[in-house]
C-alpha cells in the first residue's frame, strides 16, 4: 500500500512553503492568541498548546503518512472514507454533537472534538477526484453525459451541501462546491453542464442568504455600508480594516498589536490576517501572501505533470480549497468581501482544519514523487 513503485524526490519548493507556512502560523497564533489566553484562562500559551497537540501533531503524522502512502491507493478507500465523513455530518445533529455560536459543526468524541466537515475537503475531493478521473466526457451521446455524470455529480453534491448548510456552514460549502466544480470542468466536463451546475449553486446560496436573517443581514450590510443599522454588523469589519492600517509598511512590531484583544473579534481566527498586517505591516503581509502564491503555483506544475487524471484532478482539488479559502479570508478583512467567518489556512486556529490542511499537502508531495 506504501510505495507500489520507486518515486523520485519530491517537489522540494513546494513542501517549504507547507513547512514555513506552519512555522509562520505558530508565530502569528503565539501573537494574536497570547492576551486572549491570559484574560480568558490565565494562561498565555494556551490556544498555542491547543493548537500543537491537536492540531500539528496530528498534522505532522499525517502529512508524513500520506507523502508515503502512494497516491494511487486512495482510489481504493475514496468511497468508504467519503461515507464515514457523511456518518460524522449526520452524528452532528445528535447528543454526541455540539453546538457553538448557534452553529452544530462540532462532534465531541472522549476528549477530542473536531469539525467533521472539515474532514470534507478531504474525502470528498478524493471521491470526485477518483470518480471524475475515470470518466471519459464526450465519448457517448450529451444525453449519456447528462445522465451517467452530470445527474450523480448534482445529487451527491447536493447531499454533501444539504449536510453542511444545515449545521449551518455556508462558508465551507462555498469552498468545497466551488472547488468540486472546478475539479468538474477540467476533468472534461461539457459547457452547457458546468454552466447549469455554477446556475444551480447560485440559485440554492441565493435562497439560503435570503431565508437566513443573519445570512441576508451580513449581506446587505456590504452593500449598503451607509445604513446606520449597519453599525454592529461593519463593525468587526472596521476593526479589521483599522489594524491593517495601523500596520504602515512596516508594522508595529510583533506581539505588539492592542486592536487584536481589546477591539477586534476573532483575531485567533476569522481576523487573524488583520493582526499579522498590524504586527507585520504591508511587507509581512505580502510575504505570506507570496508563500501562498508559490505553493498555488508549485501545486499546479505538480498537476500539470501528472501522467494520469487521478493525481492531476487531486492536485488542482487541493490547491483550489485552500486557494479559495485564502482568499475569502483575505478580501473579507479587507472589505472586499462580506465578512464570513472563514479562517485562513495553516495560520488561523483551529486543530481539525491544521490536520486535514497538512495532510491534503502529504498528498499533493506524494503525487510530485510519481510526476
Amino acid at each position: 500500500m506504501f510505495k507500489a513503485k520507486k518515486g523520485h524526490n519530491p517537489d522540494y519548493i513546494f513542501v517549504s512553503c507547507v513547512a514555513l507556512l506552519a512555522i509562520f502560523g505558530f508565530l502569528a497564533l503565539s501573537s494574536a492568541s497570547s492576551d486572549l489566553a491570559k484574560i480568558k484562562f490565565n494562561d498565555t500559551y494556551f490556544y498555542l498548546k491547543h493548537q500543537f497537540f491537536y492540531g500539528l501533531i496530528f498534522g505532522i503524522i499525517g502529512f508524513f503518512i500520506a507523502s508515503n502512502f502512494y497516491y494511487q491507493n486512495l482510489k481504493k478507500i475514496a468511497i468508504p472514507f467519503l461515507l464515514i465523513n457523511i456518518i460524522l455530518l449526520v452524528l452532528v445533529f445528535t447528543p454526541l454533537g455540539f453546538a457553538n455560536k448557534g452553529a452544530a459543526r462540532w462532534l465531541h468524541i472522549g476528549s477530542f472534538s473536531f469539525q467533521p466537515a472539515e474532514f470534507l475537503k478531504l474525502s470528498f475531493i478524493i471521491y470526485i477526484a477518483a470518480w471524475l478521473g475515470g470518466k471519459k466526457f464526450g465519448s457517448q451521446k450529451g444525453s449519456s453525459d447528462f445522465t451517467e455524470i452530470f445527474f450523480p455529480f448534482v445529487a451527491v453534491s447536493g447531499l454533501i451541501a444539504a449536510l453542511i448548510l444545515a449545521q449551518p456552514a455556508t462558508t465551507i460549502f462555498m469552498i468545497i462546491m466551488v472547488s468540486v466544480l472546478i475539479i468538474y470542468f477540467v476533468s472534461g466536463a461539457r459547457i452547457s453542464h458546468f454552466l447549469g451546475f455554477i446556475f444551480l449553486g447560485l440559485a440554492v446560496l441565493s435562497l439560503v442568504v435570503y431565508s437566513s436573517p443573519y445570512r441576508y443581514q451580513r449581506v446587505a450590510s456590504y452593500f449598503d455600508k451607509s445604513a446606520e443599522s449597519n453599525a454592529t454588523t461593519r463593525y468587526q469589519l472596521n476593526q479589521s480594516l483599522t489594524a491593517i492600517g495601523s500596520g504602515g509598511l512596516f508594522g508595529i512590531g510583533f506581539g505588539k498589536s492592542t486592536i487584536k484583544y481589546k477591539y477586534l473579534p476573532e483575531s485567533i481566527g476569522d481576523s487573524i490576517f488583520s493582526v499579522i498586517a498590524e504586527e507585520f505591516g504591508f511587507l509581512g503581509a505580502i510575504f505570506l501572501i507570496s508563500v501562498f502564491l508559490v505553493l498555488f503555483y508549485r501545486g499546479l506544475l505538480i498537476a500539470q505533470k501528472s501522467g494520469d487524471a487521478f493525481g492531476r484532478l487531486l492536485s488542482i482539488g487541493f490547491v483550489s480549497i485552500i486557494a479559495i479559502q485564502v482568499f475569502i479570508h483575505i478580501a473579507a478583512n479587507s472589505g472586499l468581501l462580506p465578512l464570513t467567518g472563514v479562517p485562513l489556512p495553516f495560520i488561523s486556529y483551529g486543530g481539525t482544519a491544521l490536520a486535514v490542511f497538512l495532510t491534503m499537502m502529504g498528498i499533493v508531495v506524494n503525487i510530485s514523487k510519481y510526476t
